[in-house]
């Protein structure tokens, strides 16, 4: 396929960076990178990323171009370079559960080996169990809350209004 004239490759680069303009701050998108050469009338751009957090990351666009119309973007996304931070793969549940029994059974294991049982650790919350929480929270030793008294019926509850009649 021949070579797009420098006004088509330059007007693909403009429909690249509104899109991007328009669903990442201003200033968010660097310099371009790498453009690939349209196979279907389809050209990928890609820009660097200035996004804070995002180190190694790059924006990539695909723009198509049809004969005698303008580019169309047809979608921007944010995607992970070389070296780009990411997010660990998914593993199921019961693998880390599995990883943490297998863990918990090899940490007992070497305590029995120190001659370590399990109620030879120290509890620093042993001097409060003798503390009754009620008694913390200052709540009466019969169990049982003091209701408080009714309000007389007859107290000021603000200006009288006018009766209605």
């Amino acid at each position: 396929m021949p070579e797009l004239a420098d006004a088509s490759v330059d007007a693909q680069e403009a429909a690249a960076r509104a899109a991007l303009a328009e669903i990442s701050p201003i200033g968010t998108v660097g310099a371009l990178l790498e453009r690939t050469s349209p196979e279907d009338g389809v050209a990928q751009l890609s820009f660097a990323s200035t996004l804070s957090g995002y180190p190694g990351w790059h924006w990539s666009v695909s723009v198509a171009e049809v004969p005698g119309e303008d580019p169309t973007v047809m979608e921007a996304e944010l995607m992970p370079g070389d070296g780009a931070l990411v997010a660990p793969d998914w593993v199921p549940w019961a693998e880390r559960l599995e990883d943490y029994r297998a863990a918990q059974t090899a940490l007992a294991a070497e305590a029995a080996e120190r001659g370590e049982s399990e109620g030879d650790e120290t509890d620093e919350d042993d001097d409060f169990e003798d503390i009754d929480d009620d008694e913390l929270l200052g709540v009466a030793s019969s169990g049982v809350d003091e209701q408080p008294e009714p309000e007389d019926e007859t107290a000021d509850d603000g200006p009288e209004q006018p009766d209605e009649a």
